[in-house]
């Protein structure tokens, strides 16, 4: 059994479809299909909800034009009336009475009643055409099996309970292929959750270890692992193999190619990662593994935008180690504010975090009667992996530097954007 991963691009409208099953249709083992939303649908749902929460009528237009494009993808792929389109309907009717009627609670929790709909909608679809294509599938609401805590937008997952469950549905006796959800999950009593943005590696790799699969495929619109994003580096290579901790090492600093929590459930059953291009699937792509043959070491590039460098200092003067310390992760884990780079003196920590504001004033609000606090905003991480003189001047020849640290292997620097 295998599990495959196809992301938004891969789906984003009815083609991509169609490849999806054209790959799905030539793979001979029981499989396991994660699918995440349609192309931007996420971006769009978020977008709604904002527009939502600050009380803007014009919700409903965006709620709107996110219907009309599924409904557009849903009519390229059935002649006529199907079980996908009136579920499709049946669902964004359940959203459209939510949004009219809820009581607004905390952005968190709103978040995933409202934006865990994408995948739900893009797996209708999925499902309905590999069975229209003579396929033995089978739809599965991820949401009643990948059972999570109630930590919304981040969720952690409950093992022994999501174990129990899904080796109960996902079992193979009367369907081949499982089609459901990456990114969303669900409480004990039944209230959706998502896993962190880009999630559905995550989930594929929680199924891959649960099920005990022979591998995990991540369909995506590039060869494999680059050194580099292209659009930032375009003469960016292909890695042909790397290991679960070189994986763990660019996922940290930011490479967007699979989801940071994605290796450690693979790790812990070897279970070897494939990325691969769904507009090339005969390519070998990158192979994820424990021990991989490795021909060339390159440097690494990685670029992790939208950040905010703080500088925090104890008002007292006092060291910053020892109790400060505690006392400021113990803050940052609270507020769900996770740490991409630290640096510590005797009486002040920079820390380099994703800039979501609203995370980043709570937490402020938080430490001001004990701590300062300065912060550079429109900052950037630039990492290098296996860096070289020449890999260091390549990306930092010309930017203003605010903050470097280096390992033996690995160099970051925040710059201003």
């Amino acid at each position: 059994m295998k599990v495959f991963k196809f992301g938004g691009a891969s789906v984003k409208d009815a083609s991509g479809i169609k490849n999806l099953a054209n790959i799905v249709s030539n793979e001979k083992d029981n499989l396991v299909i994660v699918v995440s939303a349609f192309g931007k649908t996420t971006n769009a749902l978020e977008k709604l909800l904002k527009s939502w929460i600050a009380g803007d009528k014009d919700y409903t237009e965006h709620l709107e034009d996110i219907y009309s494009y599924h409904s557009k993808v849903s009519d390229e792929l059935f002649p006529s009336a199907n079980s996908a389109k009136s579920n499709l309907d049946i669902s964004f009717t359940r959203l459209k009475e939510y949004l009219a009627t809820a009581e607004k609670s905390e952005y968190d929790y709103e978040y995933d009643q409202v934006v865990s709909y994408g995948e739900i909608w893009s797996t209708l679809i999925v499902a309905e055409y590999l069975k229209m294509s003579g396929l033995k599938s089978e739809w599965v609401d991820i949401r009643d099996n990948l059972v999570t805590d109630d930590r919304y937008r981040d969720a952690n997952i409950l093992w022994s309970e999501s174990s129990n469950r899904i080796k109960t549905v996902f079992d193979f006796k009367r369907f081949t292929i499982y089609v459901t959800q990456g990114f969303i999950g669900g409480t004990v009593t039944g209230i959706s959750t998502t896993l962190g943005r880009e999630g559905s590696d995550f989930t594929a790799a929680i199924l891959a270890n649960i099920l005990d699969a022979e591998c995990v495929v991540v369909w995506k619109d590039v060869p494999g692992v680059l050194n580099a994003d292209p659009k930032w580096l375009t003469d960016a290579r292909k890695l042909e193999e790397m290991s679960y901790r070189e994986a763990v090492e660019m996922t940290f600093s930011g490479a967007k190619v699979i989801h940071p929590k994605t290796i450690k459930p693979l790790h812990n059953k070897n279970i070897p990662l494939y990325v691969k291009s769904f507009l090339a699937p005969e390519e070998n792509g990158t192979l994820i593994t424990a021990e991989p043959t490795l021909k060339e070491i390159m440097p690494v590039f990685i670029r992790k935008e939208k950040q905010i460098l703080f500088s925090i200092l104890p008002k007292d003067f006092s060291f910053v180690m020892v109790d400060n310390l505690s006392r400021i992760f113990h803050s940052f884990l609270i507020h769900g504010i996770k740490v991409n780079l630290v640096e510590a003196s005797a009486v002040s920590i920079d820390v380099c975090v994703d800039d979501d504001r609203p995370k980043v004033d709570i937490l402020l609000a938080d430490l001001k009667n004990e701590y300062s606090a300065i912060y550079n905003e429109n900052v950037e991480m630039l990492s290098v992996r296996h860096y070289t003189p020449e890999a260091i001047e390549r990306i930092t020849k010309g930017r203003d530097i605010l903050l470097e640290q280096r390992t033996r292997s690995t160099v970051r620097f925040v710059v201003r954007q």
